[in-house]
């Protein structure tokens, strides 16, 4: 799959490289190299280095962060944009000039693999020593000289593995096949009791009754049961690669654009993206939605970013989601009932409501799973783990164990008044993926993600993709890609 999707963005980046295209690109690179001449002879005069004009800095000596860069180079590309251009067409155009191989790199002992034979115990542990919400999973048995396709089998997540875990033991409590008894699987259902899924005709995971928080309410020990069963000790990540996963593992080549590298993150709901080069062997980076708000922050007071950051989020039609469609959970409603509707919902956070219903008293993103397998021994008192046991046993975990964290914050929320600028700073000053809009009153009314912000920054050109996503993952409803192809 990963072999013809190379070869679809190969023949489609041909495709999209008219003449049209060509002879704007050109224009732009004499305006840009006749600018650069102006400026070197300018800098010269003064005894000064080209680049130092261009460094981005704090104005006081200190190096300037590898993202404020890229916002120096948009800011570029912004100035000789054709002026017949609207500004959201200026920024596609400048982000569509950048190539992906510009986005700052994570430095390679800091991209984190799984290999294939880790058990669902020790990649728990990696991801959780981390920090990190998912990883590429390494095919042990690739040989050394193997390309990446060959040698990455897929991506592993939290949720991913949670969800395994118990829809196995669904499996083997209604005495599916594949289970035989004395098997890993069938001792798991013995010790826990059954615990049932359905999926839907999308594919998605759902309880038997989605609105019922029966079939979510466990005891205190089922998940220190669960962690310690042969099943999480002994099984593969490799095994269960392609199970309950959220998107397809996608990688970008470094000559993509940052417009495709948006659109992915964004339209088309990737949570990250790793980067690779045609023939190479390994990743060379990963993109995610936290680091390309990250970029933006560091690109404020740059006026291209002004003209679009200053926009209030009643101009740009944020929130998107109606208050009536916000997913949330109840104070007193089972943990596990808030994982099962971002799973259904394709959500990675939600807000727990009071008992009102109208306030958020805290968020629990798909990440925090991670507490429900590495400390299940802090509900161990608790009959049934409510939203709100959750909050207070992991907020108490952190606050001994002197960790920082987003649960440990009070919920961060903004008004409709409030411009992008405002959301952006906010957002990556606490590292969080989303914040709630409020009323005057503090009722909650809708949400606002790292995708929210980005969908916002780019659009996506007519046929940009062509039928590069036939099959490969489900397009958003005003996807411009041509539905016959799927």
């Amino acid at each position: 799959l990963c072999l013809e999707i190379s070869a679809r963005r190969q023949r489609q980046t041909c495709e999209r490289a008219s003449s049209w295209r060509i002879q704007e690109a050109e224009q732009k690179k004499k305006k840009k190299r006749k600018k650069k001449v102006v400026n070197r002879e300018e800098e010269e005069e003064e005894g000064r280095e080209f680049e130092v004009e261009h460094r981005v800095g704090s104005g006081d000596g200190e190096p300037a962060e590898p993202e404020a860069e890229i916002g120096h180079r948009v800011e570029d590309l912004w100035e000789v944009a054709e002026p017949q251009l609207s500004p959201s067409e200026k920024l596609n155009s400048c982000f569509e000039d950048i190539p992906v191989a510009s986005f700052p790199s994570t430095h390679p002992s800091q991209v984190i693999e799984i290999p294939s034979d880790a058990s669902l115990a020790e990649t728990v542990e990696i991801l959780s020593k981390n920090k990190i919400l998912s990883a590429p999973i390494r095919n042990v048995e690739a040989p050394e000289e193997a390309s990446w396709m060959d040698k990455y089998i897929g991506i592993v997540e939290f949720a991913g593995i949670a969800m395994w875990l118990l829809s196995q033991s669904d499996v083997a409590a209604n005495g599916k096949a594949g289970s035989p008894a004395g098997s890993p699987v069938a001792n798991l259902a013995a010790r826990l009791g059954s615990f049932t899924f359905r999926r839907t005709s999308s594919g998605r995971v759902e309880t038997t009754d989605a609105e019922s928080d029966e079939a979510a309410s466990v005891g205190g020990s089922y998940f220190e049961t669960l962690t310690s069963s042969e099943l999480y000790k002994n099984t593969k990540v490799g095994d269960i690669s392609g199970s309950f996963r959220w998107a397809p593992f996608l990688a970008l080549q470094t000559s993509d654009t940052f417009l495709t590298m948006l659109l992915l993150l964004s339209k088309y709901r990737m949570k990250s993206l790793p980067v690779v080069e045609v023939g190479g062997d390994k990743i060379e980076n990963i993109i995610t939605q936290s680091s390309v708000v990250h970029m933006l922050a560091e690109c404020v007071g740059l006026p291209w970013f002004e003209s679009w950051g200053t926009k209030k989020l009643s101009e740009l039609g944020l929130p998107i989601m109606k208050p009536s469609n916000l997913v949330k959970v109840n104070e007193d409603q089972p943990v596990l009932k808030a994982f099962q509707l971002m799973r259904e919902k394709g959500v990675g956070g939600l807000p727990v409501m009071d008992t009102s219903g109208a306030k958020a008293i805290g968020n629990i993103s798909i990440r925090d799973v991670q507490y429900l397998l590495t400390a299940p021994k802090i509900y161990k008192e608790h009959r049934s783990i409510t939203t709100k046991d959750f909050l207070t046993a992991v907020r108490n975990l952190l606050q001994e164990q002197h960790e920082l964290s987003p649960l440990l914050h009070d919920v961060i929320t903004c008004k409709t008044g409030d411009t992008i600028k405002d959301i952006i700073l906010k957002l990556d000053s606490a590292k969080i993926s989303r914040i709630y809009v409020v009323d005057d009153k503090g009722n909650t009314e809708g949400v606002i993600t790292l995708r929210d912000i980005i969908s916002k920054l780019v659009h996506e050109p007519r046929h940009y993709f062509g039928d590069f996503f036939d099959g490969v993952v489900p397009l958003p409803q005003n996807s411009t890609v041509n539905s016959t192809c799927l």
